[in-house]
């Protein structure tokens, strides 16, 4: 019989992406599937960003780097927060990983203890849950609701807390409601004593009002940030850890046994990014924009409640429960019929059942597409 670990037993499958592989098989029986279930840019590398990462093999970038980070992209990073959020971080507080995945489970290693506990939102994104229970940890939910605005109540996370809380999950703009916590609730979280990670992935993406960075008002934070979304670098796999001072240390050994560094490449291409792309991120906001605004407008008209609009990220978070009491189903019956790609609201926590997430990361044309199966599918109901 294999055994298999049990902190490995407890982990959920990431169901978006149990969608998109159904869809992917469909594709290959012939079948045209439009995607609006996966959450990754539908843009290509701009061509600076290309060019800087071929100009590494020339150059013969292609040797290991700091642990750290490559220092020129580190000094990029802390220039950033100077310029974006007038907060002045040292580039030694900067750990450059493989994506923001191992920035995740890095802070997560350096703060818990077997049997500690970390909040997180319910809804949420769905592997935060699955890296604190890779640390020995235990996830402890916290329900958000849409009469809050999909904000923390702060009454609901003392109730949470107790000594074994280590660290408390913030995502701003949220996936999947796309919300932007609020100054207020960034206040009340910081008051509380406990390190905030801060998942600000989407900044760069934010359509209405500005978001702002954990650090603006607080230093107990770890800034889980990267080059993914804001500058579709998904295939690149390059993101960064933003960290106390007297962490970086523990942080830097973990990275140096777990990781070594980040590709080499990726980091020279990354600096050409911070520098010289903000141009076409403006460019590409606009367009994300354009598509949120005609996407909400058809997704209300079907009968979908959005009880909250997005002001960022690219996801819109709807109330199925006209049409569905089981999103996982519902989202599957979709692909087979409709031959349209959505997530299931389960798959980011109970609390999320009875919703759905639509992505508008595709372009304009395959989303009314969509949009138009999904009209003529719930027709049929």
């Amino acid at each position: 019989m294999v055994k298999i670990n049990p902190l490995v037993e407890q982990m959920t499958s990431f169901i978006v992406m149990d969608v998109l592989e159904r869809a992917q098989e469909l594709e290959k029986e012939g079948k045209d599937i439009v995607h609006l279930e996966v959450g990754e840019p539908d843009f290509d590398l701009s061509e600076i960003v290309r060019d800087a990462a071929e100009a590494s093999f020339a150059q013969k970038r292609t040797h290991y780097t700091h642990s750290l980070g490559d220092k020129e992209l580190r000094l990029e990073i802390a220039r950033f927060y100077q310029r974006e959020y007038g907060v002045t971080i040292d580039p030694d507080q900067v750990i450059v990983t493989s994506g923001s995945s191992p920035a995740i489970l890095m802070a997560l290693m350096v703060l818990c203890e077997p049997g500690s506990e970390v909040i997180l939102s319910d809804p949420g994104y769905p592997c935060y849950k699955n890296f604190v229970l890779a640390c020995n940890a235990k996830p402890i939910s916290v329900d958000l609701s849409p009469e809050d605005g999909f904000q923390y109540s702060i009454e609901k996370i003392k109730k949470a807390i107790t000594p074994k809380t280590r660290a408390i999950f913030v995502n701003s703009p949220m996936n999947p409601t796309g919300t932007l916590v609020s100054d207020a609730t960034y206040k009340e979280l910081v008051s509380l004593g406990i390190p905030l990670l801060s998942d600000e992935i989407y900044h760069g993406l934010v359509y209405e009002g500005r978001a702002k960075s954990a650090l603006e008002f607080t230093d107990n934070a770890f800034v889980l940030n990267g080059f993914s979304k804001r500058y579709a670098m998904t295939g690149l796999r390059l993101g960064f850890l933003v960290a106390p001072k007297e962490y970086v240390r523990k942080l830097q050994v973990i990275q140096q046994n777990l990781f070594i560094c980040a590709p080499s490449i990726s980091q020279r291409a990354g600096i050409v990014a911070l520098r010289d792309s903000e141009p076409e991120v403006a460019e590409r906001r606009a367009i994300y924009d354009e598509r949120r605004r005609y996407m909400l407008s058809r997704l209300k008209n079907m009968g979908f409640e959005v009880e909250v609009e997005p002001q960022g990220a690219f996801y819109i978070f709807c109330n199925a429960k006209k049409f569905t009491t089981d999103s996982y189903r519902f989202a599957f019956d979709v692909l087979e019929n409709a031959h349209v790609g959505i997530t299931p609201g389960v798959d980011f926590g109970k609390n999320g059942e009875g919703y759905v997430r639509f992505s508008y990361a595709n372009s304009l044309d395959n989303i009314k597409k969509g949009m138009d199966r999904l009209e003529t599918y719930l027709q049929k109901l």
